[in-house]
């Protein structure tokens, strides 16, 4: 533990050994939800399920996942994020787990559902804690050390699982992943000091976190507020994009770029590596620009737009020539997670300290729910007229998304309400 009066820069040190758990986290998150996805055929055939009952299962796990981006926001605003990530990990760890004593359609769907639940938490509870430990010029990284371990877990998931399948058996692979991520949880109890008040109040003094009494405002104004739903369905926007290249890349490049397993096992791990460094390039970027004495909001906007363009270039995928496909696909992603870094640390930076994990909860629900909402669109394109409609209409997601952001969202600065908002103190008071 680090006492309040540590000096800074150990009391920084710590932080950063914080969100690279936080990082560590997200990687076996992604990686206890997508295992599932590898391991789909020789589930379907243990528990005698169609693809009408995977699908359902599949939908059970996003909706509670949507769900509990609000619920598990709402408990880390009101609870704290220390305690928030703990249950969040305990819970989704045991899920995990369940998933290897699943004997049918039903269980499977309770223990998805359970799953769901947990990571649903997860997200808004850590961009809580990094918002408390990390000023607005290192927030951005933070996070974006957060989202590069999505894209790590989203790498290491096939080979991991096939391997445990071949050697242990289906069953065996999801007790391991499982039991990894629970693993984590002694580790975050040992290396977060209880409460974390010292670091918070330091950093407080940068502007990262607390407000004055004067300065809270109920949840309501700000549900209220333009400038946050406009920064919202920046967001779900692009996350909607996300999912389309997340769900559909494989089949796209099996079905028309003609890759057979062995092609897809040696190729497709490169837009996801790409997506990671665009992770970290994209918070870098601004960082740069702010250093160059930019204004923050200014260099902010500058990245997202810069970024938004690179997803519109990399939605031209469908393209002539599989190599130059690839590339694409690869800026595509890259771009994105660049774009996904800036959008998601202006959500913390325009909301209420008192707020910050129910609001951008609310903005992963919203991204979820729409991204699920997509699914059965975009398979109706691309059963009617291909895949070329589906990846114009990604691309243009962004544009909307970067209209928003600058139109619509306006300044990156905290909602505040109006002037005549707060009430003159009773006489006598």
């Amino acid at each position: 533990m680090i006492p309040a009066t540590a000096p800074l820069s150990q009391q920084t040190r710590h932080a950063w050994v914080l969100a690279l758990l936080l990082c560590c986290g997200s990687v076996v998150n992604y990686l206890d939800r997508a295992v599932l996805g590898v391991l789909m055929q020789p589930v379907r055939a243990a528990l005698s399920l169609s693809n009408t009952d995977y699908g359902f299962a599949v939908n059970t796990f996003l909706v509670a996942y949507a769900v509990f981006y609000v619920v598990g926001g709402r408990l880390a605003d009101r609870f704290g994020y220390r305690r928030t990530i703990s249950i969040s990990l305990a819970l989704w760890s045991l899920a995990a787990m369940a998933h290897g004593w699943a004997r049918g359609f039903a269980s499977l769907c309770l223990v998805r559902g359970l799953l769901g639940a947990g990571q649903g938490s997860f997200y808004p509870a850590a961009i809580r804690g990094t918002t408390e430990w990390f000023p607005g010029a290192q927030r951005a990284m933070a996070i974006g050390l957060l989202l590069a371990g999505l894209c790590v877990g989203t790498l290491i998931t096939p080979p991991v699982a096939a391997w445990l399948f071949l050697k242990y058996g289906w069953r065996a692979a999801f007790l391991v992943t499982g039991a990894i991520s629970l693993l984590l949880l002694p580790l975050w109890s040992l290396f977060h000091r209880p409460a974390g008040r010292g670091l918070t109040r330091t950093v407080a003094d940068t502007g990262a976190m607390s407000a004055p009494p004067e300065d809270v405002i109920p949840l309501g104004f700000v549900l209220r507020s333009g400038k946050y739903w406009s920064a919202v369905m920046a967001r779900a926007l692009s996350d909607s994009a996300w999912y389309f290249y997340l769900f559909w890349l494989p089949g796209y490049f099996q079905e028309v770029r003609g890759f057979d397993a062995a092609m897809l096992g040696e190729s497709l791990w490169i837009p996801y590596g790409a997506a990671g460094l665009g992770a970290l390039g994209g918070p870098w970027a601004a960082g740069v620009l702010i250093r160059r004495g930019v204004e923050p909001g200014r260099a902010r906007k500058t990245v997202l737009v810069a970024s938004a363009c690179g997803c519109v270039l990399g939605a031209l995928a469908f393209l002539p020539g599989s190599a130059f496909a690839l590339v694409l696909v690869c800026l595509a992603l890259f771009a994105h997670l660049s774009w996904a870094t800036n959008i998601h640390t202006v959500i913390t930076e325009i909301s209420p300290p008192g707020h910050t994990a129910v609001l951008y909860g609310i903005s992963g629900a919203t991204g979820t729910v729409l991204g699920a909402v997509a699914q059965p669109i975009i398979g109706w394109i691309v059963d009617t007229h291909g895949y070329t409609p589906a990846f114009l209409a990604a691309g243009s997601h962004y544009v909307l998304a970067a209209v928003l952001v600058i139109a619509g969202v306006g300044r990156i600065e905290r909602i505040k309400p109006p002037p005549q908002y707060h009430t003159e103190p009773a006489a006598g008071a």
